[in-house]
């Protein structure tokens, strides 16, 4: 990088952005790769990583956001414009063996709370005249797979909801656009092959099921994720943006 620049402003320069599972892999390179970029941040999470965040509060991020709390968000930092949903949860199983309290604990996080957290900011979002929304799915949703049928079921909802809330809001300059991570080299990529009775081999064929030859790195979500929250996609809404390697054309 030249002198030149890192005195440029970020893309995200005087933004403020609010990143849930911000401790995941996923999530924590994204609070780095936007603070580089210039934004304000706040995470949240139930636990602090390695080093800490920028900025961070520890929350039942399942539980969705107190209005009180967005508002002092948005008043310590004149506004708060961005959101990216993170915060996700994996419990594997088949439709024969998932229990009803499992279908509600995995539903409450990923849908329930995904919903609760935006509907929370998008009144501030409305006042602003301007919002950027980033869901998380995941591209089990979009091919099916066997083993996780709660978590594949909740990251379709996810989809389905991040276009009716593109639609309902496109006209008031909110934008709200879905990333599709395919399998991410983390701590929940490792745990998923864990549950099955032969890790090795399901690793292996999750392996040879990317064309790119390779799992992904939470840097290169972080990327997709940056664009979808700039200014860069200002003309996007609704949409799914595949970060695969190939997962779904292959």
């Amino acid at each position: 990088m030249t002198a030149r620049e890192r005195a440029s402003p970020g893309q995200l320069s005087g933004r403020c952005c609010l990143i849930t599972g911000a401790a995941g892999a996923l999530g924590l390179a994204t609070v780095r790769r936007f603070a580089a970029e210039g934004a304000k941040i706040v995470a949240v999470d139930r636990v602090t990583p390695d080093g800490g965040w920028p900025s961070g509060v520890i929350a039942e991020v399942g539980d969705g956001a107190d209005p009180e709390f967005i508002s002092d968000v948005a008043a310590r930092h004149d506004g708060l414009d961005t959101l990216v949903t993170f915060a996700a949860l994996s419990r594997g199983g088949t439709t024969e063996d998932t229990t009803p309290e499992t279908w509600l604990e995995v539903l409450q996080v990923n849908v329930v709370a995904t919903a609760l957290w935006i509907g929370a900011l998008l009144p501030t979002m409305r006042a602003a005249g301007r919002g950027a929304i980033v869901t998380v799915g995941s591209q089990l949703a979009q091919s099916g797979a066997a083993g996780n049928v709660s978590y594949i079921a909740s990251k379709g909802a996810v989809a389905a909801l991040t276009r009716a809330v593109a639609v309902e809001n496109a006209a008031r300059g909110i934008r709200c656009n879905c990333l599709i991570p395919g399998a991410i080299e983390s701590p929940l990529l490792r745990q998923s092959f864990a549950r099955t009775d032969d890790p090795l081999t399901v690793e292996s064929k999750s392996l040879a099921r990317h064309p790119a030859g390779r799992f992904g790195a939470p840097e290169e979500v972080a990327a997709a994720a940056l664009f979808l929250a700039s200014d860069e996609s200002s003309f996007t809404t609704g949409a799914l943006l595949p970060v695969e390697g190939g997962w779904l054309a292959g």
